[in-house]
C-alpha cells in the first residue's frame, strides 16, 4: 500500500451502509440486516491488521439515528452490547484498542457501562486502534470542540496562539491520524455528518455493495484502487 507521492494508508474510515436495505430484498426484518452487518464487521476488524490498518472508524450510530423507529434503536442498542459480550475477549487477545467517538450519555446505562469497562480494558493495547462512533455527529463535534477551547480562552488562554492541531485534540478523534480513506456501502454518495473535520483530504470510495455483503476481499479491493490515487493536499 505504499508509494512515494501516496505513503502509507493508515486509517479507514467506514460508513456501515445498507443493513436495513439489504434485509428488505431478501424479505427479512431490518433488525436481522443489522445483525448480518454486525458479523460482516466482525470480519473487517479481524482482516485490519493483516491488511496494513493501524486504525479502523466505524459510524455505527448517529446523533441523527434516535428519529428511527424505536423498535429499532433498541435493537441496534441490543447488538452493541451483543458485539462486546462476545468479542471483547477476543479484542483483548489481539490488541486491538476500542475508542469511542461521541456523546454516550444517552445511551442506555447499561450499555455504556460496558463500553466504559471496554475501553478501560483495551487502554493499553498496541494494536490496531478501532473507534466506534456512537450517537456521533461531525457538526455536534465541531460545536463541543468550539466550546471546550471558548472555555478555555475564558480561564486566560490566548486564542491567537492555537493551531490546527489543538483544535484537533479537542475532538473526540483526538490524536488519532485524519483518514486516508474513507469508504460507504450501500451505493450513496455523501458524508453524512461523519469525520466533518478529519475527511478535509481523505481520498473516498463508494460501493453499491450492502454492509452485510462487505467482505475483507472488498476492504482489499478498496485499498487497492487507493493505492493508484495520488493525494496532491492542494498542491501539485
Amino acid at each position: 500500500m505504499k508509494d512515494e507521492k501516496q505513503g502509507i494508508l493508515r486509517h479507514v474510515a467506514i460508513i456501515m451502509d445498507g443493513n436495513g436495505r439489504w434485509a428488505q430484498a431478501q424479505g427479512l426484518p431490518r433488525a436481522l440486516g443489522h445483525r448480518a452487518g454486525m458479523e460482516s464487521l466482525k470480519k473487517i476488524v479481524e482482516a485490519c491488521p493483516d491488511l496494513g490498518i493501524d486504525y479502523l472508524t466505524v459510524y455505527a450510530f448517529s446523533t441523527e439515528n434516535w428519529k428511527r423507529p424505536k423498535l429499532e434503536v433498541e435493537a441496534l442498542m441490543r447488538l452493541m452490547s451483543e458485539y462486546i459480550d462476545s468479542e471483547l475477549s477476543r479484542l483483548k487477545k489481539n490488541g486491538v484498542r476500542i475508542k469511542i467517538l461521541g456523546d454516550i450519555l444517552p445511551v442506555p446505562a447499561a450499555l455504556r457501562s460496558k463500553i466504559e469497562n471496554a475501553v478501560m480494558e483495551t487502554a493499553n493495547n498496541q494494536g490496531l486502534t478501532f473507534s466506534i462512533a456512537l450517537n456521533y455527529g461531525g457538526r455536534q463535534e465541531i460545536l463541543q470542540a468550539a466550546k471546550k477551547l471558548a472555555h478555555q480562552a475564558l480561564q486566560g488562554e490566548d486564542p491567537d496562539q492555537w493551531t490546527e492541531e489543538d483544535f484537533q485534540k479537542s475532538l473526540y478523534i483526538g490524536d488519532l491520524p485524519d483518514p486516508d480513506l474513507m469508504i460507504r456501502t450501500g451505493g450513496e454518495l455523501r458524508i453524512s455528518n461523519f469525520l466533518l473535520w478529519q475527511l478535509a483530504y481523505s481520498e473516498l470510495w463508494t460501493t453499491p455493495i450492502y454492509w452485510p455483503d462487505f467482505t475483507p476481499d472488498v476492504l482489499a479491493q478498496a485499498l487497492h484502487d487507493y493505492g493508484s490515487r495520488q493525494r496532491r493536499f492542494g498542491g501539485i
